[in-house]
């Protein structure tokens, strides 16, 4: 009988010249594909980073420019070649009575005489996010003419609020001597905003008073946008009586080399 002898079996692994091919080969492809793949990709970053440059231009424009609509009249400056765009920012506003009216004796009328401290306003008060506070200021007739302008020392038509109860209004001083034409307005006036743009940086200053030569502080700072160029313009529109047109042109930058430019133009009441 015949005995056979088992059959030998054994594993084979790559040889080093295999493993070479398939590295040379896997390399080749590696490199068609990021051929193809790179510019689409770099497009959609590069896509997003100027979509995300938009959006803060955009946002920083939007906020001047309902911060514009509630300027004072004859307020709105912009000074610096450009850089800094300077306003006073009103909160609300209403009408008063007239002493030479002859208002029935419920009524308190505002008098000009530098004493009187009280007077009602016509109608409700008022409330909410334009509610009067103390402290805040009182501004009629603001012309931008001496002594009607509210960036001069002597002025003559602002005052400070003390309290307010009802439609009655009490005033800490009556420095008042500029009264305005029917039907009789006033507004009150939450601070000075002012927007400086340099050394890269949009900033927004606030303050509750009203910078004058003498006390010229703008207020603590908030950073709007960085890595950016501004170019503030003021023009008073000759075929509108009393209008002027503020053009407000920003350019936000990234790091990577990336821009964009956005500009804006808001139109303000100047009529007191």
């Amino acid at each position: 009988m015949t005995r056979r002898s088992p059959t030998l079996h054994r594993n084979r692994g790559f040889t080093l010249v295999e493993a070479i091919v398939v590295i040379v080969i896997t390399g080749i492809v590696a490199t068609f594909t990021a051929v193809f793949i790179r510019l689409p990709v770099q497009g959609y970053v590069d896509t997003a980073e100027r979509l995300a440059l938009a959006d803060g231009a955009d946002t920083a424009l939007g906020r001047i420019n309902r911060e514009l609509r509630l300027a004072l009249p004859n307020s709105v400056q912009v000074s610096n070649g450009g850089t800094t765009l300077q306003f006073v920012l009103t909160k609300a506003g209403g009408r008063y009575v007239d002493v030479n009216d002859a208002p029935p004796p419920s009524i308190l009328p505002l008098r000009f005489d530098r004493t009187s401290l009280q007077f009602d306003i016509v109608g409700p008060a008022p409330a909410g996010r334009a509610a009067i506070l103390p402290d805040d200021l009182l501004v009629i007739n603001n012309t931008g003419a001496a002594p009607s302008h509210v960036y001069l020392d002597n002025r003559d038509n602002v005052a400070q609020i003390a309290a307010i109860a009802g439609s009655r209004v009490t005033l800490r001083a009556n420095n008042l001597g500029t009264q305005s034409p029917p039907p009789y307005r006033f507004r009150i006036v939450a601070g000075t905003v002012t927007y400086d743009c340099r050394n890269g940086r949009l900033l927004r200053h606030f303050t509750r008073s009203i910078p004058t030569p003498v006390a010229p502080a703008i207020g603590a700072a908030n950073v709007v946008a960085n890595q950016a160029q501004c170019a503030f313009g003021s023009v008073a529109l000759p075929t509108q009586a009393g209008t002027e047109l503020v053009s407000l042109s920003l350019r936000l930058s990234s790091a990577s080399g990336e821009s964009i430019a956005l500009i804006r133009q808001t139109q303000v009441e100047n009529l007191p």
